[in-house]
């Protein structure tokens, strides 16, 4: 052990008298309270406190990252197109696509079996009129 320790253990203890002990005491217990009070009306306080511990590592980092955030959001917002989308009106077809789909009719006609393009038609007519039993039905 050092001297300075030797010569510390050698020496008594001295004893507090009763009545400093006691003020002691009851000024620690009464800052104690108020210390609670304060937390307690002081919250945003203690978050930061809080916060300042878990971000302590680096601090600095973190506000960068914060700061990058923070101009990704603005440079998106301040980007943002805020015309009004309206729907507009569909561009007919050209001349050379109406030939082609004719040409692509015409040859599944003639794949399915169909004599001419004509009986396409009337078969794709004749499935969206009405029997002629429901006719007679309505008439009767």
């Amino acid at each position: 052990m050092d001297k300075f320790e030797q010569r510390l253990s050698r020496q008594p203890l001295k004893v507090v008298p009763r009545e400093w002990r006691e003020e002691i005491l009851a000024t620690a217990g009464q800052k104690s309270t108020v210390e609670g009070r304060e937390q307690e009306w002081f919250w945003p306080s203690s978050l930061v406190a809080r916060l300042s511990t878990f971000l302590w590592p680096s601090p600095v980092a973190w506000a960068g990252l914060a700061a990058i955030w923070i101009l990704i959001f603005a440079v998106d917002f301040s980007t943002r197109d805020k015309t009004p989308v309206m729907a507009e009106k569909p561009t007919p077809p050209s001349p050379e696509v109406v030939v082609q789909l004719r040409r692509h009719q015409r040859l599944l006609a003639e794949l399915i079996g169909l004599r001419d393009i004509g009986d396409a038609d009337r078969s794709k007519s004749s499935a969206t009129r009405p029997r002629s039993e429901c006719v007679e039905f309505m008439a009767a």
